[in-house]
């Protein structure tokens, strides 16, 4: 197997990286601190392609690759992991299913502007009483000639304050469960649509992770994604693409813990020496240098499976159940090296750690990823 990067791969490498460092990492702080949902740097990454990367470039997108995709999450969260999920959801859980299952007309009219970056998405599909078990959905989608009638909530949608389209799953039949499930495109401003609370919450304070309401909620037929019934599989599909992004997300929030780490202890003399001249140190970082390498080859397979195979559920939830134990872990062991300074707000390492914990719950938290990787190996 040919770990080498193409020439194109890499010139993307580069330029993310530079514009995580000159552009986001700045800025990351202060989102961290306010909340404020980063308008300004989501503009400049749409302006390289990032809101879109692996759509193809007549629909707005950039046209590279999933692995591309994985790189520029990665890149973005290594300094931002907040910045690194307003990104993921855009590319995986929205232009991805619309890619897949969008009409044609649809894809010009909705999927091209958000590959574009000139419109935010987001992906509703959890509910207060439908998280994992998503074929519990209460939300209900009535025809009426022509049109749907939307009536529900969502709760921790991500971009949900910031979005101008939604990915909505409703049923058309509570008695067929996930077999009624339907997905919808609603755009911001329908009547009978509107963003509840914003949830106040442990990291990534910036990702606007809101509520969707929707009362008596008329939207067109013409915003139905797919056919009738057709919504978890398109659900299930785009969580196995968003599970990849996650798992990047995650990666960059362990390289950027360890690099870290790694400075401090070049520069932090104790003893009359560095601490990285210490064994105790010199451990640690061996330990969460050997987790990072690690789960940079499982996202990155897992990237070049969803590009190359009919099929990357397996691949995707192994890439993101160890990633994110890796980001808790090395962010975890970063605070450590980094003593009493690492527990305070002047390194970001705390912002690393808290940050990082929430990889392992969303998109399916790290038990569902081991009844996925169960169910693939038993059915082998």
């Amino acid at each position: 197997m040919d770990f080498t990067l193409t020439e194109d791969q890499q010139m993307l490498r580069e330029t993310v990286r530079s514009f995580a460092q000159e552009v986001v990492k700045p800025r990351a702080a202060k989102i961290d601190e306010t909340g404020e949902f980063p308008y300004d740097i989501v503009k400049k990454a749409a302006e390289l392609g990032l809101m879109g990367v692996a759509v193809p470039p007549e629909l707005g997108g950039a046209g590279m690759d999933y692995l591309c995709y994985a790189m520029v999450i990665e890149e973005v969260s290594r300094v931002c992991a907040t910045t690194g999920v307003i990104l993921s959801v855009n590319n995986s859980l929205v232009c991805d299913p619309l890619k897949a299952f969008a009409n044609e007309e649809q894809k010009k009219r909705i999927l091209a502007p958000l590959a574009a970056g000139a419109k935010i998405g987001c992906f509703g599909l959890t509910e207060p009483g439908a998280g994992t078990d998503a074929g519990a959905i209460a939300t209900t989608a009535v025809r009426q000639g022509d049109a749907y009638v939307l009536n529900g909530s969502k709760i921790f949608i991500t971009n949900g304050g910031a979005a101008d389209w939604a990915l909505v799953f409703a049923t058309i039949d509570k008695a067929k469960k996930h077999k009624g499930i339907t997905c919808f495109a609603v755009e911001k401003g329908t009547p009978g649509f509107k963003v509840g609370k914003e949830e106040k919450k442990l990291g990534i304070h910036a990702s606007s992770c809101s509520e969707l309401l929707f009362d008596a909620c008329r939207i067109p037929a013409a915003n139905r994604i797919g056919e009738d019934g057709q919504g978890f599989k398109i659900a299930m599909y785009t969580l196995d693409g968003g599970r990849i992004g996650i798992a990047a997300q995650a990666l960059g929030i362990a390289q950027g813990a360890f690099d870290e780490a790694v400075a401090y202890a070049k520069q932090r003399v104790q003893f009359g020496k560095p601490i990285a001249e210490f064994q105790g140190i010199q451990w640690m970082l061996a330990e969460m240098k050997l987790k990072v390498e690690a789960a940079r080859l499982l996202v990155y397979r897992a990237a070049m499976a969803k590009q190359t195979q009919p099929r990357s559920t397996l691949e995707s939830a192994l890439a993101k159940l160890f990633a994110a134990r890796a980001a808790t872990e090395v962010a975890h062991d970063a605070i450590q090296v980094l003593g009493g300074y690492g527990y305070t707000k002047d390194f970001p390492v705390e912002r690393f750690y808290r940050d990082a914990r929430i990889t392992e719950i969303y998109e399916g938290t790290n038990e569902v990823q081991k009844m996925i990787i169960a169910d693939e190996v038993l059915r082998g």
